[in-house]
């Protein structure tokens, strides 16, 4: 397995085994905190590549797009949205 580290970029590789498994490397483990039993969101895109991220950190961000969203709404008078497209 090789690996290159350039502050906390990493890249790595991993195999697929027999039953889909992959090991993440100890390296990107370390990085992102991953301990054994955290559940970790997997989403493939097509063409694009696969995302690894732990659940737990997807919902921070989640609830930080809320607020962010939430501050957005409350502060800001839309009004007549169809009306504004024309000026």
């Amino acid at each position: 397995m090789n690996h290159k580290s350039n502050r906390k970029c990493v890249l790595s590789t991993a195999k697929v085994g027999e039953r889909g498994q992959i090991v993440i490397p100890k390296c990107i483990r370390e990085l992102f905190d991953i301990q054994s039993g955290d559940t970790l969101v997997v989403r493939g895109l097509e063409g694009k590549g696969i995302l690894i991220m732990k659940a737990e950190d997807l919902l921070a961000k989640a609830d930080t797009m809320k607020d962010i969203a939430l501050q957005i709404v409350e502060n800001k008078d839309y009004g007549d949205i169809d009306n504004k497209k024309d000026e």
